[in-house]
């Protein structure tokens, strides 16, 4: 039989993690917990994660009514009783503001593939949702043509959605993802990204259907392993796209003969046009390396000469 309070405690020990590490500040964050068909254990409005009681949660019924609790259930309960409905497996959800995944989100950067095997395996590849005003059913539509393939969702301008079959669980997926946005981040300021080869994706990608992790990527025709292909069709409604880290763009299965890309270190062979890679240099940053562009060596030493011209006149 299901201990309702050993729910409620480990609902405030997740709430305590998700303080204590920066990703929900005074009273952001809500957490939830279905506990059989009709009732789910939910946190209350207004109050922080970090010093929530056991006697502080609230229990809704599956149309959102407050059943339970002394405090007002979260005005977000609507988003977690519509993902439950979907997905009748998915015991709890948790929404947070992990700043490193958060950042992507307000950036519209699509989150990397193809660096960490752990990332790869656990997640996937992480979509981006389109921003909505929190609290009503329309915040919590639009993130539904994702959670079907995805137990994690990034909200543009907001934050984290994420679900499992444990409350823990939930949570990982936030704290994992968040390691690995900040490490990309890192990496990126040392200067360049080495992403896995084709052979390296191929074997990951076996290797998560052999451990009984499903991956949309098995079932897409012609998919770019790296190029976050399973939500691509939505980034023009929701403006994501690759600006800050460009993938390799080889397929699934393809040829490797002589003259094809085989190597995670790809450089954009289109002038920008098609990839996009160029448009910042043209704008006159530098190459992902760190090297200089032919435009801009030419623009400094058009500046230099002018300045020595200056000085000598």
């Amino acid at each position: 039989m299901l201990n309702i309070h050993q729910v409620k405690e480990e609902i405030c020990d997740i709430g305590r993690r998700i303080y204590q590490r920066g990703f929900a500040a005074a009273n952001d964050g809500n957490i939830s917990y279905r506990i059989d068909e009709n009732r789910v254990i939910c946190t209350p409005t207004g109050i922080s994660k970090g010093f929530m009681k056991p006697e502080d949660l609230c229990i809704v019924d599956m149309a959102g009514n407050q059943i339970a609790g002394t405090k007002k259930r979260t005005s977000e309960i609507l988003l977690h009783l519509t993902i439950m409905k979907a997905r009748p497996e998915v015991k709890s959800v948790v929404h947070c503001h992990p700043p490193h995944a958060t950042a992507f989100g307000i950036a519209r950067e699509a989150i990397p593939q193809c660096l960490m095997p752990e990332v790869d395996i656990n997640m996937g590849d992480v979509p981006i949702a389109k921003y909505a005003l929190p609290g009503g059913q329309g915040f919590a539509d639009v993130i539904m043509p994702y959670i079907m393939k995805s137990d994690i969702i990034v909200q543009a301008n907001h934050g984290t959605v994420s679900v499992g079959p444990t409350i823990e669980r939930a949570y990982w997926l936030a704290e994992m993802l968040d390691a690995y946005c900040r490490i990309c981040l890192i990496a990126r300021d040392l200067g360049k990204v080495e992403y896995f080869t084709r052979e390296d994706a191929e074997d990951l990608l076996a290797l998560k259907q052999k451990w009984g992790f499903k991956d949309p990527r098995a079932d897409l025709e012609n998919c770019e392993l790296c190029a976050n292909d399973v939500f691509r069709d939505s980034w023009k409604e929701t403006g994501v796209g690759h600006r800050a880290f460009q993938p390799p763009t080889f397929k699934r299965n393809e040829d490797t003969s002589e003259g094809q890309k085989t190597s995670g270190n790809s450089q954009c062979t289109c002038g920008g046009s098609k990839c996009g890679q160029g448009k910042n240099n043209a704008a006159g940053n530098s190459n992902s390396d760190g090297t200089i562009t032919d435009e801009q060596e030419l623009i400094i030493k058009t500046i230099t000469d002018r300045v020595i011209k200056a000085l000598a006149g």
